[in-house]
């Protein structure tokens, strides 16, 4: 199984760029050409939270009218710039999503299974696994002790030494992280929120952020930085399961030059 990862893509209405520079429409449209591009196509594209900037259903639609070249199935998680109820909305179609309450889930179709978490607290940056989540959680594991799982959530179970981005972080990462500890099918926790690439261990499980599919958060490790971004390469990632084992990769989207060969056409290193 190939599963493409995008995450913070923050669409906004049709002409408005984010923080008044940049066109995230335009970045989307050319990660959805990259990943049509990909030989062998991904099975699925997973969307790890902040679809949109406002969370209205004018940037949903904008959003899914991007997407729609995408043959794959979406599974989608929310973010912070999401808005609940309109998310449950706009891919109410899809089926995963529960008709009131979090928009969490569990997905049985596919040789990993996957469950998306979510860490929405409205009006707030930081996320939070509050104790029902959790507890919705720990049913849901314990329902499929064998089976490999992905989970899917926003806001990354760990701090990062960002520190702007770390003050607006998840609460009840180590209870989080306690579960995890029981439950050894889980696989992978992908995460997306800070726009940047960034792997720890939670619970004895990886965790990994993905880059933004438009600009990157600045990396700058002082605990007093100012928050800010940069317009680094655009990413996303490619997550490969196979023969048991989950392998990740980054993908960086832009025109570069290559591939270049090694060896010459007599199989000699080309010096």
């Amino acid at each position: 199984m190939l599963i493409a990862q995008l995450t913070d893509t923050h669409i906004k209405n049709a002409g408005r760029l984010a923080y008044g520079r940049v066109d995230t429409a335009a970045c989307l449209k050319a990660a959805v050409d990259a990943l049509r591009k990909l030989d062998p196509q991904p099975d699925l594209v997973v969307l790890t939270g902040d679809l949109v900037d406002i969370g209205s259903a004018e940037e949903y639609a904008c959003l899914q009218a991007i997407l729609a070249p995408l043959p794959q199935a979406l599974v989608v998680v929310p973010g912070n710039h999401d808005e609940r109820e309109a998310m449950r909305r706009a891919f109410a179609p899809a089926g995963y999503f529960p008709a009131s309450g979090f928009l969490q889930f569990a997905i049985d179709d596919y040789p990993l299974r996957i469950v998306g978490l979510d860490t929405l607290v409205p009006g707030q940056g930081g996320g939070e696994l509050c104790a029902e989540r959790l507890d919705w959680l720990a049913r849901t594991l314990a329902e499929r002790p064998a089976a490999p799982t992905l989970i899917l959530m926003h806001h990354p179970p760990f701090a990062t030494g960002i520190g702007h981005m770390d003050r607006i972080g998840l609460r009840g990462r180590e209870a989080f992280a306690r579960l995890l500890e029981q439950h050894p099918q889980v696989q992978r926790v992908l995460c997306g929120h800070l726009h940047r690439t960034i792997h720890a261990m939670v619970g004895g499980r990886a965790a990994l952020t993905c880059p933004s599919t438009a600009h990157q958060v600045a990396l700058d490790l002082r605990e007093q930085a100012p928050s800010g971004f940069r317009m680094e390469p655009p990413g996303f990632m490619l997550h490969r399961w196979h023969d048991g084992v989950l392998v990740s990769h980054v993908a960086n989207i832009g025109d570069f030059a290559g591939p270049y060969p090694f060896f010459d056409e007599s199989g000699a290193l080309i010096d």
